[in-house]
């Protein structure tokens, strides 16, 4: 591999996690060679998915001083094999051992980093736009949900789920109705009296002043603004309207699910990467880099090999300059695999989907996001549910982080754990010293959707690429002409801007040869 690696490039790009995928597929649309390396074996880093005995041998993997998951810890609460008939799970007619969960291992997706998209939400409009989405598939989420009177209920979310509910009264439905239409409308009419008053005041006093039930507070709360007491009325106000905009969409939930786990999502953008060019190398670290004073190029030595960049984008931690950085807890995350669903039987019809569920501690201080798959989901075998449950660390130990949420979930109920897992993903303490052109992306946030990464995504190629837009619309493969074909055959409109540039010319040089001719 290594001789037959061109030795120049406009970008280097180490790490395949989320953010750094989207700018290698950014640069290589727009014309750049792109060299995308990574030290794993696998794509993705911590936003990764792995099957059962991968994810394992992650969280079994000595931490490096510079790795972002450490503090990793996992344990088993069935038999081994099939002899320990005493202490096997049973659901239904199926007795799980961890033989027989291993034997399925391959149909597991364990996401490290697991996310829930809002439908109208920014990275569903950029694989919209970019025509990335050919890649990947979705699933609407099921349920959204939330803790009332130590229960977790559905919260209804279109117009007939409102109506069809059996968990509000007929006035309960009635105001839930009106106070969605009302802040569907926040913003159209700047002189509305509700938003000169309680401007500055918080959402929940807004909320409080509505005259609402304590249900449909807890329900606007929990599951639809996701917000705390001391939240602001504006920041709440947008919050309830981005859950609003993504409604009807794509299913009766604002939300959708990539089918398999989140750790497609960054190899889609690899893929287009790839089309386009870019150049992929997995096992392969960068062991030293430095500027040329002459050329002003980035020499980096890698495997043996010298390579030169105009511009280097790095993941945190992967450069040699990054590697003496402190790191610090960043997020704590818990994976737990059960042979039986959380909520009743309502929330689980057909053997479940994806269900999403907002916990908030006793002081409501601190939240964490539950993600419930069931095999439809293509994380795990039938019979089997996986939970994902994400908190911004506040400690070196991830099982304490989340013990206030944990004891919500599995102290009262009849939940069957097969398999518990603990991890925190941690961020750099400082940030590295970054030269002209060496740029860093941001570890991954506590966050439901994209958002912030995406943001990152676009803070880094702007800087690398400040005239070029970010991932334009690439062509379908019926688009793309080949040397021989007529161009007039394609239908203009259809095509990206600079694709439809690259027509015009061909047309044009087709009628000078005519006119030659």
């Amino acid at each position: 591999m290594a001789d037959d690696l061109p030795e120049q490039f406009d970008l280097v790009v180490i790490g395949t996690g989320f953010t750094e995928s989207c700018i290698a597929a950014a640069a290589s649309r727009i014309g750049k060679s792109v060299l995308h390396i990574d030290s794993n074996e696998y794509y993705g880093d911590v936003w990764s998915s792995f099957s059962l005995d991968t994810y394992c041998a992650r969280l079994d993997r000595e931490v490096e001083p510079h790795s972002t998951l450490r503090n990793a810890s996992y344990s088993w609460h069935i038999a081994e094999t099939a002899t320990e008939t005493e202490s096997m799970e049973t659901q239904g007619d199926q007795r799980w051992t961890r033989d027989s969960i291993m034997a399925k291992s391959r149909r597991f997706s364990l996401d490290l980093c697991p996310r829930i998209l809002y439908a109208a939400g920014e990275l569903v409009q950029l694989l919209i736009k970019s025509n990335i989405c050919r890649y990947a598939e979705f699933r609407a989420v099921d349920h959204v949900c939330m803790r009332h009177n130590e229960e977790i209920v559905s919260v209804p979310c279109s117009r007939s789920d409102v109506f069809n509910t059996k968990s509000l009264t007929i006035v309960e439905k009635r105001l839930l109705m009106k106070f969605l239409t009302a802040c569907n409308d926040y913003g159209e009419d700047k002189c509305n009296e509700d938003s000169l008053e309680f401007r500055g005041r918080t959402f929940l006093e807004y909320l409080q002043a509505q005259r609402v039930t304590e249900k449909i507070s807890s329900c606007v709360m929990q599951a639809i603004a996701m917000c705390g007491p001391n939240t602001s009325f504006e920041e709440g106000m947008q919050r309830t309207q981005r859950f609003l905009g993504s409604l009807g969409r794509y299913g009766n939930t604002p939300f959708l699910f990539p089918m398999y786990g989140c750790g497609e999502l960054p190899q889609c953008f690899c893929r287009l990467c790839a089309v386009y060019g870019g150049i992929y190398c997995l096992k392969r670290a960068v062991d030293d880099i430095g500027l040329d004073g002459e050329t002003n190029e980035l020499v980096l030595s890698s495997a043996g090999k010298t390579l030169r960049a105009k511009n280097v984008v790095s993941a945190p931690g992967y450069t040699p300059v990054s590697k003496g950085v402190e790191m610090r807890p960043h997020i704590s995350r818990g994976l737990f695999v059960a042979s039986s669903p959380l909520g009743n039987e309502e929330l689980n019809k057909g053997g479940g989907g994806v269900n999403l569920l907002r916990l908030l501690d006793a002081d409501g201080q601190r939240e964490a996001i539950l993600i419930q798959l069931a095999h439809y989901s293509g994380a795990c075998p039938e019979g089997l549910y996986v939970f994902h449950l994400t908190t911004p660390a506040v400690s070196e130990d991830p099982a304490s982080d989340l013990s206030a949420f944990t004891s919500q979930l599995f102290d009262r109920s009849d939940v069957q754990l097969i398999f518990s897992s603990y991890f925190t993903i941690a961020s750099q303490s400082s940030k590295s010293a970054a030269g002209e052109h060496i740029h860093y992306t941001e570890p991954p946030t506590f966050e439901l959707d994209y958002d912030a990464a995406i943001s990152n995504a676009r803070q880094v190629f702007n800087k690398l690429y400040a005239d070029a837009e970010f991932l334009p619309r690439a062509p379908d493969p019926e688009e793309i002409v080949i040397d021989g074909e007529d161009p007039s055959a394609l239908n203009e409109n259809s095509l990206p801007e600079d694709l439809r540039a690259q027509l015009h010319d061909m047309q044009q040089a087709t009628q000078e040869m005519d006119i030659q001719e």
